[in-house]
């Protein structure tokens, strides 16, 4: 029986204790005493990020843990699988909502509960796949910056002890319009980091995450459809477990204006395809590597037939939006990577104004309210304020391909 726990720790991240272990075990003291009787709320918690997170506070004893999420049946999961878990104590005010959290019901719930000690937000346009023409454009910008900005304004009026979101790799000289929608998510933000204590994380990939292309490895072989995979995308992975301590380290410990990365080395990425082999070869199958879709779809057509290998297709990454490496961080960005022994901070970084920053929302508010606009406009005015930004369009998203 294929152990993905197993597999992840063996063949992907290629170690069999987490590299955060010793943070934590160090820290306990401290995160106990600030999580211990505390009341929760976690925005996106029914997510790969938010749930691992969850699992890993409820360690140490909140008083209450209130998750909200758009995903009915994910939250449904979550609780079940919190409830079924035997070293998991879920609290007493358990309480789980199916709600954006800009809704004015949130904006209720918040005000009536007098807010929360610790606010953790995992609710994202998270993939690359996020980018295909102007209105999925517009509907991550609205998700990662514009309601965020909102979120942080309720905020203030009853400010956490802590409060988190997360950021991404891309954020670190973004070459698509999500990593530049999180560098501004950064920036935001920063601009209430006098307020109360905020914190992000720059994440690696998480193998096996809820929509990556790994998670739909699975619903393939079920399927009986070919298995593809990039050959010459390089990336850094975490387990779902270390993605939630990077989380619970960063917001419990983290000083205000923080960004928490892991601090991995180049020899430790991965390429997709090596793992996609590995992953075939776990289920007992053999790879055969195909010419093209067409022709893998029609092998496909064998498989019940004899044992002639599974189908897969390795190919070179043509989207939009594609980075050829990965990064936690910019020369401009000042590093700290002695106080923990698994992930680096910036500890500073040049950053906008909160009047910038509302500037930049407004310029995206006035784009949006035109009956025609250009993912042109939208991709200039990103320019504006994070020069740095080289967008390539090149007309091909990863819609269009298996």
């Amino acid at each position: 029986m294929f152990n993905l726990s197993k597999f992840i720790s063996e063949k992907v991240i290629q170690r069999q204790q987490s590299m955060f272990a010793n943070d934590i075990d160090k820290n306990h003291i401290s995160l106990e005493s600030n999580i211990q009787g505390k009341r929760v709320c976690v925005i996106g918690g029914a997510g790969s990020i938010g749930s691992a997170f969850i699992k890993e506070l409820l360690k140490f004893n909140p008083s209450q843990l209130i998750v909200v999420d758009l995903s009915e049946n994910s939250l449904a999961e979550l609780t079940r699988d919190l409830r079924s878990s035997f070293d998991i104590e879920v609290p007493k005010d358990y309480r789980t909502y199916t709600l954006d959290f800009a809704n004015p019901i949130f904006e209720r719930i918040f005000r009536e509960e007098k807010g929360f000690d610790i606010v953790a937000n995992f609710s994202a346009h998270k993939h690359v796949r996020s980018e295909r023409d102007k209105y999925s454009v517009q509907a991550l910008i609205e998700n990662n910056d514009l309601k965020a900005k909102k979120l942080m304004d309720l905020l203030l009026e009853y400010p956490p002890q802590h409060f988190f979101c997360v950021s991404t790799d891309k954020a670190a000289n973004p070459v698509n319009i999500m990593g530049a929608s999180k560098r501004i998510l950064e920036d935001l933000i920063m601009a209430y980091s006098d307020k109360f204590c905020v914190t992000t994380a720059r994440f690696a990939n998480v193998a096996f995450s809820n929509g990556s292309l790994p998670d739909s490895w699975f619903y393939r072989l079920k399927k009986h459809q070919p298995l593809v995979a990039p050959n010459d995308v390089k990336r850094y992975f975490v387990s779902p477990e270390e993605s939630g301590q990077i989380c619970l380290l960063a917001c419990i410990l983290g000083k205000s204006g923080e960004i928490f990365f892991p601090k991995l080395t180049e020899g430790q990425m991965k390429t997709f395809s090596s793992i996609c082999g590995d992953f075939i070869t776990a289920n007992g199958l053999t790879a055969k590597q195909m010419p093209s879709d067409e022709e893998a779809k029609k092998f496909s057509k064998k498989l019940n037939e004899q044992d002639c290998g599974y189908p897969v297709i390795y190919t070179t990454s043509n989207t939009t939006g594609e980075k050829a490496y990965e990064e936690f961080y910019v020369n401009e960005e000042k590093i700290n990577l002695s106080r923990f022994c698994g992930l680096g901070i910036v500890e500073s970084s040049p950053r906008h104004s909160m009047q910038e920053v509302q500037q930049l929302f407004a310029q995206f508010e006035e784009i949006f309210a035109k009956p025609d606009f250009s993912k042109i406009e939208i991709v200039e005015t990103i320019k504006s304020f994070i020069p740095t930004f080289e967008h390539e369009e090149k007309g091909f998203n990863l819609d269009q391909k298996m």
